[in-house]
């Protein structure tokens, strides 16, 4: 990889840190102001751990499924493999890691934790999908994508009462697909 690459790569690992950083806070933020002090129910419940644990996996292993299939009968997932992994090009497989835990954990605590406690599971959904947007029709699929993963998340959170089983799916949905796309097209991941 060369030093362009692996400036930008490391330009944008900082920058990513510093936007989940920020949304894990501003979650925080909106949570305590709204209901107090932050239970620990809200990120687990201690005495059914284990079952939002299998459910947070199967979760996330359908999403990868469901993502895998759409790339094999698609052309514009595979496109769109190709422009993410443009953008990926040169993080390294513990940074693809880390970011997916952070970016797991942020979200649903923002988007899951604090904006569907406060403005319900639908409108949720969509500004999850919002963010995961962008120009052109390329990210459409994407942000169809997030919108789909969002109700999930969400519906994970409803049912199980806390964030576990919503941050391990995303997590194990960005792990996997940040590993893989973390090189450039037609280049083998280190």
């Amino acid at each position: 990889m060369g030093t362009t690459a692996a400036r930008q790569a490391e330009r944008l690992y900082r920058l990513a840190w510093m936007f989940y950083l920020g949304l894990a806070l501003a979650g925080s933020l909106w949570i305590g102001l709204r209901r107090g002090p932050i239970p620990l129910r809200l990120f687990v419940d201690p005495s059914r751990w284990w079952l939002d644990i299998a459910v947070g996996a199967a979760a996330g292993l359908a999403l990868l499924g469901c993502w895998e299939a759409l790339r094999r009968l698609l052309p514009a997932a595979r496109g769109l493999e190709e422009l993410l992994g443009e953008l990926l090009g040169g993080i390294t497989a513990p940074q693809a890691i880390g970011l997916a835990a952070l970016s797991g954990f942020a979200e649903e605590l923002f988007f899951r934790g604090a904006v569907q406690g406060a403005v319900g599971w639908l409108a949720a959904s969509l500004l999850f999908a919002l963010l995961h947007s962008g120009p052109g029709r390329a990210l459409r699929l994407w942000t169809l994508f997030a919108l789909c993963a969002g109700l999930l998340f969400g519906a994970l959170m409803l049912w199980r009462g806390n964030l576990l089983a919503p941050v391990l799916a995303h997590f194990l949905v960005n792990a996997v697909n940040l590993y893989r796309l973390r090189g450039h097209p037609g280049e083998p991941n280190k």
